[in-house]
C-alpha cells in the first residue's frame, strides 16, 4: 500500500476518474457553492483504500491500483470543478455565519449499484475561501481516527459515512491539541450527502427563500425520491428527517458512541452520522461522559446526543417555516421521542439476545429489561462494552434453567461502598434475565446466541486502542497495528447470512 512518489502516475485511464459522476449539486448554481483547487502536496503515500466501497460502486478492486488512488485523491487529476459548500450553522448553541468548507470540497457525485447518488467529498485538500485563515489541512492522525470510527460505526449497523482513502501527503503541521510538528494527510469520505441543516440556515441569514426552496426540492428529489409527487411532500420530507435522526441517535446511544461536536453544521440533512472530529467510544455507562475537551459544560455530551439532535431539529424548522406550517413541522417533531425510544429499546434488547416482536417478547418487558441494565451499568461501573461481550461470551442455553448459571464465570466488581447495592441489583437482573429467556420457547437459544453475536463486538475502538494503534505509526511508521485493528473490526460481529452473501 505504500507507494514512493516515483510511480509512473501518467495512466491511460483510471477506473477512479471515469466513474459515472453526475453534476447533481453542480447544476443547483454557485450560489450554493464557490470553484476551488486543490493544494499540491510535497509527497503522496496511500495508507488506507477502502476496498468494499470500490464494490460499492461496480469496481473492482483488482482493476484499481495504489496509483490510481494516489493520482485521482492525491493529485487530484482527471477531475474538474471541485466545490466548496457554503453552509453556517450554531456552534454549540450560538449562530456562526462564517463557515463553510475550509478544508475540503465536494470531489464529485456517483451512483451506486442500487442507484443511490453518492458524495465523494475530501478533508485536508488544502484552503478555500472560507478557511478563516487556516491551513486547510487535516493531520495524519486525524485520518486514521475517522478511518476507524466510520468502520466501527459501519460494522456495527450504524449509518454513517465512511473513507474511501487516506494519504499522508509529507506537511509538518501545527497543532494545539497534538504534539505538534504533526503529519499531514488528505482524506476523501463517501456520504449520502454533505448537504448539511446549516446549508438551509445559510440560505434564511441572506434572506433567500427562493434559493431554500430551489434547494429543498433538491434534497427531495436525491435523497427522498419517494416523496416527489406526495401531497405536502415538503412537511412529509421533514417528518421523515425526524424519524430517521431520532434512529440515528438511538443507534450511537446504543453502540455506545459520543460523537461530541453536534452543531448543525455536523448534521446531514440525509441523516447520516458524519465528521468525526474528537469521538469517543464510552468504556463506562455514564450519561455525563464528554468526549471532547472543549464541551466545558458538557453540551453534546453522550446522554446529551438525543436532545442536541432534537434541538437541531428544531432549529432547522426556521429556515423552512416559509415552506411548511410551523404548527405542523412542531406536531411531528413532538414523534421525536417515541421515534427514539422505539429503536434504542429495540437495539439495546438485541443488544441482550432478545427480540421485541409478535414472536419474541413484548415492548413492556424489554422496556424492564433494558432499565434493569442500564442501573446495573450505572451502579457498577462495569465496562459498558465489557458487559455486553462477557455476555455474548458466556451465553449457554443451561442459563434458561437455572438462574445461577447466568454469569456464574463472572464477578461484578464495584466500589467498595456500593458494592452490596450492585451484589443486589446484579442477582434482580440476573432472576429477570433467567424469566425472559423462560418467556421464549426452548428451541430459541439459539437465535439469543446468535443475536448476541451479531450485536455485541469483540473490539470497540475505545481510546486505548486508538493509542496503541497511533504511537507505532508516530514513533516508527509501522502500520501494523492499525491495519490489525481494522481487520478486527471488520471480523468483530457476525453478520446475518445475507449480508455474509452480500459481502458486507
Amino acid at each position: 500500500m505504500v507507494l514512493p512518489d516515483s510511480i509512473d502516475r501518467f495512466h491511460v485511464s483510471n477506473p477512479l476518474t471515469e466513474l459515472a459522476y453526475e453534476p447533481a449539486f453542480e447544476r443547483l448554481g454557485d450560489d450554493y457553492y464557490d470553484s476551488v483547487t486543490a493544494a499540491e502536496f510535497p509527497r503522496h503515500t496511500l495508507r488506507f483504500r477502502n476496498d468494499d466501497l470500490l464494490l460499492r460502486f461496480g469496481l473492482r478492486p483488482d482493476t484499481v491500483s495504489d496509483a490510481d488512488f494516489i493520482d485521482a485523491f492525491g493529485y487530484f487529476r482527471g477531475r474538474q470543478p471541485f466545490l466548496a459548500m457554503r453552509y453556517h450553522g450554531y456552534q454549540f448553541g450560538e449562530y456562526n455565519s462564517r463557515l463553510g468548507d475550509g478544508r475540503g470540497f465536494l470531489y464529485g457525485q456517483v451512483r451506486d449499484v442500487q442507484g443511490e447518488l453518492y458524495d465523494l467529498g475530501t478533508k485536508g485538500s488544502g484552503t478555500t475561501p472560507y478557511s478563516r485563515g487556516a491551513d486547510g489541512r487535516l493531520t495524519l492522525k486525524g485520518g486514521v481516527r475517522e478511518v476507524l470510527a466510520a468502520e466501527m460505526l459501519h460494522r456495527l449497523g450504524v449509518r454513517t459515512s465512511r473513507c474511501l482513502s487516506l494519504i499522508e501527503t509529507g506537511e509538518a503541521l501545527w497543532r494545539g491539541d497534538e504534539p505538534s510538528p504533526t503529519r499531514s494527510s488528505v482524506m476523501v469520505r463517501v456520504a449520502r450527502s454533505h448537504i448539511r441543516f446549516g446549508t438551509f440556515e445559510r440560505l434564511h441569514y441572506l434572506g433567500r427563500q427562493d434559493l431554500t426552496q430551489t434547494l429543498l426540492n433538491h434534497v427531495i428529489q436525491f435523497y427522498y425520491p419517494h416523496l416527489i409527487d406526495q401531497p405536502d411532500a415538503y412537511l412529509r420530507f421533514y417528518a421523515e428527517l425526524v424519524q430517521r435522526v431520532a434512529e440515528l441517535a438511538a443507534q450511537w446511544m446504543s453502540v455506545g458512541f459520543c460523537h461530541a461536536v453536534l452543531n448543525t453544521d455536523n448534521m446531514s440533512i440525509a441523516a447520516e452520522s458524519f465528521d468525526y472530529g474528537p469521538y469517543a467510544f464510552i468504556q463506562q455507562y455514564d450519561p455525563q461522559f464528554t468526549a471532547a475537551y472543549f464541551d466545558y459544560y458538557g453540551r453534546y455530551c453522550y446522554g446529551n446526543q438525543p436532545t442536541a439532535c432534537l434541538w437541531n431539529l428544531q432549529m432547522l424548522q426556521v429556515p423552512l417555516k416559509g415552506l411548511i406550517e410551523a404548527f405542523e413541522m412542531e406536531t411531528v417533531l413532538a414523534q421525536f421521542d417515541v421515534h427514539y425510544e422505539r429503536t434504542y429499546c429495540e437495539r439495546m434488547v438485541r443488544k441482550l439476545g432478545f427480540e421485541v416482536s409478535l414472536e419474541g417478547i413484548s415492548i413492556e418487558v424489554g422496556q424492564e429489561l433494558l432499565r434493569r441494565t442500564l442501573k446495573l451499568l450505572w451502579e457498577s461501573k462495569v465496562g459498558y462494552h465489557d458487559f455486553f461481550l462477557a455476555l455474548r461470551q458466556q451465553f449457554a442455553p443451561n442459563w434458561r434453567e437455572d438462574a445461577t448459571h447466568i454469569f456464574a464465570q463472572a464477578e461484578i466488581d464495584a466500589p467498595q461502598a456500593q458494592a452490596e447495592t450492585v451484589s443486589v441489583l446484579f442477582q434482580q437482573w440476573r432472576q429477570f434475565y433467567h424469566q425472559v429467556l423462560n418467556h421464549l420457547p426452548i428451541d430459541e437459544m439459539d437465535a439469543v446466541a446468535q443475536r448476541l453475536r451479531q450485536h455485541n463486538p469483540m473490539t470497540v475502538i475505545i481510546r486505548p486502542e486508538i493509542e496503541a494503534v497511533w504511537e507505532p505509526i508516530a514513533q516508527d511508521d509501522d502500520w501494523q497495528p492499525f491495519y490489525a485493528l481494522l481487520d478486527r473490526t471488520r471480523q468483530s460481529v457476525e453478520l446475518p447470512v445475507d449480508e455474509r452473501l452480500a459481502g458486507k
